[in-house]
């Protein structure tokens, strides 16, 4: 079978193919900034959603049937300046049409070396449950033949057991079903992968660059 970017297999291809592929796009919200900010020196998560899948499945001749966003938003009282800017950016989300999942990030506390020897307690945020609940949204759309193609917005590599889930599903209901991996790709990128068993497609700055969203929501 022919395959992808990284020796990705594509299993759909002895399947016929649609001819219209609907694309349904997943972002991991912190997982696309963090490696954008790396790859490209965004310093905060300026890219726009909706600009970047319909960018994307452009590219690729698909036809954009719908963008989710999933992120972990600290509280205020951990961090008072994030949560007013995700409250701010979530909502221009949601009234652009967005399906919106968060979830408030969890703290456990840390020791923290410090150059004198000594150490002290930080507090250190964790998403819980924002990739799972994409995995399961995924698969449920899936299932429920809702999509054809899965672009999904992270470089998480816990998420290549759902890219066996899909090929699974595939099989199972005889349909072609791809899921693809985007991610940004530049010479200072901290991850050169995508999510193993998926379609990889690289980002690149100009790309990026050409869907950041015109507001500044550091500003109130």
């Amino acid at each position: 079978m022919p395959k992808g970017p990284g020796g990705v297999i594509f299993w759909g291809t002895a399947m016929e193919e649609p001819k219209v592929k609907r694309a349904v796009a997943f972002f991991d919200g912190q997982n696309l900034y963090h490696h954008a900010k790396a790859a490209f020196g965004h310093h905060h998560p300026n890219y726009d959603p909706i600009a970047l899948a319909t960018a994307l499945c452009r590219a690729q001749g698909w036809a954009n049937f719908g963008v989710r966003f999933y992120t972990g938003i600290p509280t205020s009282d951990k961090d008072e300046f994030w949560h007013k800017y995700w409250s701010r950016r979530l909502l221009a989300m949601r009234r652009a049409g967005i399906l919106v999942v968060s979830r408030p990030l969890r703290y456990h506390t840390v020791h923290a070396p410090l150059a004198d020897g000594s150490e002290r307690l930080i507090n250190v945020p964790q998403e819980k449950g924002i990739d799972v609940r994409l995995a399961l949204d995924v698969i449920r759309m899936t299932l429920a033949n809702q999509l054809d193609v899965a672009l999904v917005f992270s470089q998480d590599q816990d998420l290549a057991e759902l890219a066996k889930e899909i090929r699974e599903i595939s099989r199972s209901q005889n349909r072609w079903i791809k899921i693809a991996c985007a991610f940004p790709d530049g010479p200072n990128a901290t991850a050169r992968r995508g999510i193993d068993g998926a379609d990889w497609i690289k980002v690149d700055e100009e790309t990026y660059n050409a869907c950041l969203d015109k507001h500044d929501y550091r500003q109130s």
